[in-house]
């Protein structure tokens, strides 16, 4: 119920709940497109190389773990963490962050980055 003693439309754990049906969905669609039904890490990996624009390729471990990084930065932008700068000489994309983060426990936080990967994909697949 809410203060006004009428009973909420949906609960939290409903909305818990549709966020971990879009998740798996997305994860799904992914094994369909690529043979891999990747974790948090794996489509992070996936969405920085997209934006990068490269391509498959060999990266090395720290290419790897900027392209997890462009990605944050790309899927956070939209909710005014980030702005893109520009591109260096060689292509990458560098960002400047507006505002902190918020702080949560990992489950949260967790949640916080599905959110935003499903509403990149959703954009995503919009323009597609």
């Amino acid at each position: 119920m809410n203060g006004q003693g009428r009973p909420y439309i949906c609960s939290m754990q409903q909305a818990k709940d549709d966020l971990q049906v879009r998740w798996l969905k997305l994860r799904i669609l992914l094994k369909e497109k690529y043979g891999i039904k990747p974790e948090m890490d794996g489509i992070l990996f996936l969405i920085g190389v997209q934006e990068l624009g490269t391509g498959k390729q060999e990266y090395t471990k720290e290419q790897k773990q900027d392209l997890m990084h462009i990605a944050v930065c790309t899927i956070l932008a939209p909710s005014g963490y980030y702005k893109l700068d520009g591109l260096d000489e060689e292509g990458w994309p560098h960002f400047t962050q507006l505002k902190a983060l918020p702080e949560f426990q990992l489950i949260e936080q967790e949640n916080f980055l599905k959110d935003h990967v499903l509403m990149y994909f959703d954009q995503f697949f919009k323009e597609a």
